[in-house]
């Protein structure tokens, strides 16, 4: 078994992406004001879920296999990296220091498990 897919890796990698949607939504409230704030915290969320779900490799083992829009594997590790610091960067700007450096060493920590993964997706 590759140690990317390993049931506790992709449990990770689950429970960092809500984070990330968290640190996202805390982002878009903490940066504006009035009505626009109701705006980003749902809209930031929204969107990075969306390609998140959207943008995938074919037959990704992690995944389902399909791929709404199939990208290669650069793209989408591209994609993974952007939500998941962006969502790490979130709670910093939201002024949640720490919660932002753990979850920042938790994505670290997680690809470090995950280099069979990172290999299969810059090969496709």
């Amino acid at each position: 078994m590759m140690m990317g897919n390993a049931w506790w890796n992709l449990t990770l990698r689950f429970l960092l992406e809500l984070a990330a949607l968290l640190g996202l939504a805390m982002a878009g409230w903490s940066l504006s004001d009035g009505a626009w704030r109701w705006v980003l915290a749902v809209a930031l969320p929204l969107a990075a879920a969306g390609a998140w779900g959207t943008f995938a490799v074919l037959n990704d083992p992690s995944r389902s296999g399909r791929a709404p829009v199939p990208v290669p594997g650069a793209v989408r590790l591209a994609l993974e990296f952007v939500v998941l610091s962006g969502g790490a960067a979130g709670f910093h700007l939201a002024g949640h220091t720490i919660p932002a450096i753990i979850m920042a060493l938790l994505i670290v920590i997680s690809y470090a498990f995950s280099l069979d993964r990172l290999a299969w997706l810059l090969r496709q």
